[in-house]
C-alpha cells in the first residue's frame, strides 16, 4: 500500500446512526420500534436489530490477542482446535476398553468414563480400562457421581508407573462435591479437605484437572444463559476460597478446574457466553493474586443440552446438536460432547454415536473451524453479546458473593429460587409457543406413532434426591416433555379406541379459511389427534356430513371473522355430536359465547391447556 492507507468505498459517503435509525423509522410505516425490532431476552438486556463500531468503542480487551489475558478471544494463540469427545458408560471395563479404542480410530480425541457407583478402583482395574490406549494422544475424562470414587488419584499413580510423559497427558475427573449438593441436597461433612488431597495427591499431572463445576445442570434446569454463567462462576470462586483457605495456592486450585457448561439453541448468545465466561473467570482469578497469569484461563467442556430435545420427531435433534455444536467451537471450547440425538430416551446405538461423532468431525474436517483463532472476533454483535452477558452475569455473581458466596447462597434457596422462577417462565413461553420446540409444540409430525414403549422417568423431570437432603434441590427436565405426554396419552387412548380426530370445516374466504386450517391441523396434531384438513365446502351442512362420514370428534370451523358471525351458529345448531371449535379471535367472539359457542383457539392460546382441556372431554386421561 506504500505511504497511503488504502481506503475502501471512499466513493460513498459515511452513514450516521442517526441516518439508519430515521430509514428504520420510516420503514416501519409507524410501527413501535421497540415492539416491532428489539428482542428481550431472558439473560435482562435487550438485543437491538443491529450494532455498529461505536458499541465497541468501550471495550477494552479488544486490543489483545487470542492466547493473552483475559483470554476472552480464546486460549489458543494460533488455532482453534478442539477435543472430539464421546462419553462411554462404563458396565464393563474390557467392554468399555474395546468401545474406547474403537472410536479413537474414527476421529474421537476425548474419551469420557461415566461411572453409575464406581467400586474402590484400582491399578489393575485402570490398566484394563486404558489398555492400548495412548494417554499422550487422547484426553481421558472420569466422571463418577459417588463421594467415595478414588479415580483420579489411582490414575496419577498409574501414569506415572507408565511409560508416558506426565507433562503431556490432558485429562480431568471432574469431582464437584458442590453439585451433589444442589442436585442431592447435601455434601459431605469434609468434602472440600478430601479435594485438597486429591489436588495435591494428583499434582504429579499438571495438566489433570480435578475439580469440575458443571453448570450444565443449571441449563437443563431451566436457567438461563446468563444464570448458568453467573452460578457457574460462583461456584468456582467457592472451590477457590474454600482450597485456598486450606492451604493450596491460587494457581494450584484455579489450574484444576474445568468447566463443565451446557449449549443451548441460542446461537450467537451461546458463543458470546463461553468468551465472557473466560473473561469474568480471569478476573476472578486474578483478585486471588496468582503467580502466573495463566492460572486465569477457563477451560470449558461443552455438552449439547437436554432441556430442548425431543422424544418425538427426534431426528430433529440433529439440528439441534448441530448449531449448539458450531456455537461451542466459535466460542472456543476446549472440548465437546455432542449427546446422540436419542440419549434423552434410550440408550444410544451404533448409528446414533456415529452421527454425533460426525457432526463434530465435519465442522473441524471439512469447515476447518478449528484453523481460526477467534473467529467472533470484531463482529459488533458478538462483541457487543459478550459485554451486554458479561455485565449481567457479573451483577449475579456479585449478589451471590453478598450472600456469603455459592454455598450460603444454596443453603438459603436463592439459587433455586432463581432458577425455578426462570424455568417458569421458559414453560409459559413453550406453552404459548413464543418459544418454539419444532416438532413439538410446533409443527409436529402428524403421522408419527412411538414405536417403542418408554419408561415413565423420560417423561417426568429427574430428580437426584438423597435422603437426609439439607436444602431444595434442582431437577433437570426437558422443556418439551409436558406436550410429550399429552401425546403419549393420546398415543395410549388410541390403541384401546380410535385415535381422536379433529376435522376442518372450512368455508367461505380462501385465503382465512387456509391459512386457519393449516394452523388448527398443527395446534390439534401436537396432542398426537388425527388431523383432517379440506379444500373447502360450499355449505355447512356439506361440511358437517363430510365430518360425519369421517367419524370426527371435533370440528374446527375455518373462514373469516367477518363470515363467523353466521356461519358459527349455524354450524352450532346443525351438528348431532362432537366439540365445535372456531379458528381464531373474531370481534363476535362474545356473541358466540353468549350462543353457547365457547371453544376458540388462536395464536395467543395457552396451547398446553387448551389441549389438555380436550383430551379430557374426550375421555382421554
Amino acid at each position: 500500500m506504500g505511504e497511503k492507507e488504502l481506503k475502501l468505498f471512499t466513493d460513498f459517503p459515511p452513514v450516521t446512526t442517526e441516518e439508519w435509525e430515521a430509514k428504520i423509522n420510516a420503514d416501519l410505516k409507524g410501527k413501535d420500534y421497540e415492539r416491532a425490532l428489539v428482542w428481550r431476552t431472558y439473560e435482562g438486556f435487550n438485543v437491538r436489530p443491529y450494532y455498529r463500531q461505536e458499541n465497541l468503542e468501550s471495550l477494552n480487551y479488544l486490543d489483545t490477542l487470542p492466547g493473552e489475558y483475559p483470554f476472552v478471544r480464546g486460549n489458543n494463540k494460533n488455532n482453534n482446535d478442539w477435543f472430539v469427545r464421546q462419553d462411554i458408560f462404563v458396565k464393563d471395563l474390557k467392554e468399555a476398553n474395546k468401545k474406547a479404542l474403537t472410536v479413537l480410530g474414527k476421529g474421537i480425541t476425548s474419551l469420557g468414563f461415566y461411572f453409575d457407583c464406581c467400586k474402590e478402583m484400582t491399578k489393575a482395574d485402570l490398566a484394563v480400562l486404558l489398555k492400548d490406549i495412548c494417554l499422550e494422544a487422547a484426553e481421558v475424562n472420569f466422571v463418577c457421581g459417588c463421594d467415595n470414587c478414588n479415580c483420579a488419584e489411582v490414575f496419577a499413580e498409574y501414569v506415572s508407573e507408565g511409560q508416558w510423559d506426565n507433562a503431556k497427558v490432558v485429562a480431568s475427573s471432574s469431582i464437584d462435591p458442590l453439585a451433589a449438593l444442589v442436585l442431592q441436597g447435601k455434601m459431605g461433612d469434609k468434602a472440600f479437605e478430601n479435594l485438597k488431597a486429591v489436588v495435591e495427591k494428583t499434582s504429579v499431572l499438571p495438566k489433570f484437572r480435578v475439580i469440575g463445576v458443571n453448570g450444565k445442570w443449571f441449563a437443563n434446569s431451566g436457567s438461563s444463559i446468563v444464570q448458568e454463567l453467573a452460578f457457574s462462576l460462583a461456584q468456582g470462586a467457592e472451590y477457590l476460597t474454600q482450597l485456598t483457605e486450606l492451604g493450596l495456592s491460587i494457581d494450584d486450585v484455579a489450574k484444576n478446574i474445568k468447566f463443565n457448561f451446557g449449549i443451548s439453541n441460542n446461537y450467537f448468545m451461546e458463543i458470546a457466553k463461553l468468551r465472557a465466561a473466560r473473561l469474568l473467570w480471569s478476573i476472578i482469578v486474578k483478585a486471588y493474586e496468582p503467580e502466573c497469569k495463566c492460572a486465569a484461563k477457563l477451560v470449558a467442556h461443552s455438552e449439547t443440552n437436554s432441556y430442548n430435545k425431543t422424544v418425538y420427531d427426534p431426528y430433529v435433534n440433529m439440528l439441534r446438536t448441530q448449531t449448539e455444536a458450531m456455537s461451542a467451537v466459535l466460542g472456543g471450547a476446549h472440548s465437546i460432547t455432542v449427546l446422540p440425538f436419542n440419549a434423552v430416551y434410550e440408550d444410544s446405538t451404533e448409528f446414533s454415536e456415529r452421527i454425533a461423532r460426525n457432526q463434530q468431525l465435519l465442522l473441524k474436517e471439512e469447515s476447518h473451524f478449528d484453523k481460526i483463532s477467534d473467529p467472533g472476533a470484531g463482529s459488533y454483535y458478538i462483541e457487543s453479546l459478550t459485554d451486554s452477558l458479561a455485565e449481567q452475569a457479573w451483577k449475579l455473581f456479585l449478589e451471590i458473593q453478598e450472600k456469603g458466596g455459592f454455598v450460603a447462597a444454596v443453603k438459603e434457596g436463592f439459587i433455586q429460587k432463581e432458577i425455578k422462577e426462570m424455568a417458569s417462565k421458559r414453560d409459559q413461553k413453550i406453552a404459548l409457543r413464543r418459544e418454539n420446540v419444532l416438532g413439538t409444540n410446533q409443527f409436529p409430525n402428524f403421522s408419527e406413532k412411538m414405536e417403542k414403549e418408554l419408561a415413565d422417568a423420560v417423561f417426568t423431570p429427574a430428580d437426584y434426591t438423597v435422603e437426609g437432603a439439607e436444602v431444595e434441590t434442582l431437577k433437570p427436565y426437558r422443556g418439551a416433555q409436558v406436550f410429550e405426554l399429552l401425546r403419549r396419552k393420546t398415543d395410549a387412548y388410541a390403541e384401546k379406541n380410535k385415535r381422536p380426530v379433529a376435522f376442518m370445516l372450512t368455508i367461505g374466504n380462501l385465503a382465512f379459511r387456509k391459512a386457519r386450517a393449516q394452523f388448527s391441523c398443527n395446534f390439534f396434531a401436537v396432542a398426537g389427534f388425527e388431523v383432517i384438513d379440506n379444500n373447502g365446502f360450499k355449505t355447512i351442512e356439506e361440511g358437517l356430513a363430510a365430518a360425519k362420514a369421517k367419524n370426527a370428534d371435533i370440528i374446527v370451523i375455518c373462514s373469516s371473522d367477518d363470515e363467523y358471525a353466521d356461519l358459527a351458529p349455524e354450524a352450532a345448531e346443525k351438528m348431532d355430536d362432537g366439540i365445535l371449535v372456531v379458528a381464531g379471535a373474531p370481534a363476535c367472539m362474545a356473541e358466540l359465547q353468549e350462543k353457547g359457542i365457547t371453544n376458540f383457539i388462536n395464536v395467543k392460546s395457552n396451547i398446553l391447556e387448551d389441549l389438555k382441556a380436550y383430551q379430557t372431554k374426550l375421555g382421554i386421561k
